[in-house]
């Protein structure tokens, strides 16, 4: 009897499993339906309530129109949030979901994670993932009208959320209490990648809804940035992939990513050039190096320290401006003018690099490259009395 009754047991505790499984199956797709129907609801209502916001010229009327308008927003985005839940982690669950669900659920879970150490930035990211799913599930259902409604919103919205992404960033990197505690190379390369993942997803519709003659500044270093996206880059190809990032980000982020913080990221590639030219066992991958470092440099110069106005160190302001007038002095697109150029950025290297262990390798370099401008010269080893020698030792001229 004993058996017996285990036997029961467990045929009905499979038997009741394959009817709820059953049963799922089959109200999967009327949950995909309601929860789609639900989206399609909210979304039309922030799409209104974000129209007439935009069109609005009442001042009086801002502040109430604009709560109206972000209430809205938050019980659109609750509903996608709900059909992850309901429908997505269901179907993945009962291994029904497409391909496109399965990489929605995971991305979803990565999201999620950060919400134990990462609030705000988790606020953020969750904001944009759900924004992410409803804009491509527009695309991948081919509904042009409700797509071409939507861009201008999308657009809006997704501003201000990798704003707030890179300015919590800046905030990190400035913070003097957390700098000891988080990893800074971590947070210059989520900043790389936060601007990678805007100017390669969200610039192009941005400039597709407001046109591209708005974006002349930009337009040379996007299209630049455009050729580094598809294929595998070496380290070289990186570091020039974040030049021209950091460069549109002067003038796409100029707040969230402040000053000093963009100082910092520059200081990050010019360590990561000079570390790639020391390690560069091929002349050829050196040298090329070497002219990445003085693009580099001249980036630097021009679109940042050129327009800094506050110096924590007084007699620093007076050094650079010295350095910059030198700078301008210098005839451009001459021979003769490029290795001036090189020269002085050189010599101003050698000034800020301490002649420690660490940066030994880099200032010898540094030298050599000098002595090939003729502007410090070998001494030979010679023989003196008593039989001792004096090692091979660089001067200036």
């Amino acid at each position: 009897m004993e058996e017996r009754g285990l036997r029961v047991a467990k045929t009905d505790k499979a038997f009741f499993s394959k009817i709820s499984t059953t049963i799922s199956k089959l109200l999967i797709p009327t949950k995909i339906g309601i929860n789609g129907m639900l989206i399609t609801l909210k979304r039309n209502n922030v799409l209104k309530n974000y129209e007439i916001c935009t069109n609005n010229q009442e001042q009086e009327k801002e502040e109430a129109l604009q709560k109206k308008y972000e209430d809205a927003f938050i019980l659109y985005l609750e509903s996608i949030d709900k059909y992850v839940m309901d429908s997505i982690y269901k179907k993945v669950r009962t291994r029904t979901a497409t391909p496109f669900e399965e990489d929605a659920l995971s991305r979803y879970y990565s999201v999620i994670h950060l919400k134990e150490t990462q609030y705000l930035e988790y606020k953020y990211r969750k904001q944009k993932y759900l924004l992410d799913l409803d804009y491509l599930s527009l695309k991948n259902d081919n509904k042009t009208k409700q797509i071409a409604k939507y861009k201008g919103f999308y657009v809006s919205k997704m501003n201000g959320i990798y704003k707030g992404i890179l300015k919590n960033y800046s905030v990190q990197l400035a913070d003097k209490i957390s700098a000891g505690i988080i990893d800074k190379d971590s947070v210059y390369e989520s900043i790389f990648d936060t601007l990678e993942d805007y100017i390669a997803n969200v610039l192009p519709i941005k400039m597709e809804v407001e046109g591209k003659e708005k974006y002349e500044e930009i337009l040379a270093e996007y299209e630049k940035i455009d050729t580094f996206l598809a294929g595998k880059l070496d380290t070289r190809d990186q570091i020039e992939k974040k030049i021209y990032l950091l460069a549109i980000s002067r003038k796409l982020f100029t707040h969230s990513l402040p000053l000093v913080v963009a100082e910092q990221c520059y200081d990050k590639l010019l360590k990561d050039t000079r570390n790639l030219i020391v390690d560069s066992k091929q002349e050829v991958k050196k040298e090329k190096a070497y002219e990445l470092l003085i693009k580099l440099i001249e980036e630097y110069n021009i679109r940042l320290l050129s327009t800094k106005i506050y110096w924590e160190v007084p007699s620093q302001r007076e050094e650079y401006k010295k350095f910059w007038d030198k700078y301008k002095a210098i005839p451009k697109d001459t021979k003769e003018g490029q290795a001036q150029k090189e020269i002085l950025f050189i010599k101003n290297e050698l000034s800020k690099l301490e002649n420690n262990k660490e940066n030994k390798k880099i200032i010898r370099f540094y030298k050599e490259k000098l002595v090939s401008f003729g502007e410090l010269k070998v001494l030979k080893n010679k023989c003196t009395t008593g039989n001792k020698y004096t090692k091979k030792r660089v001067v200036n001229v």
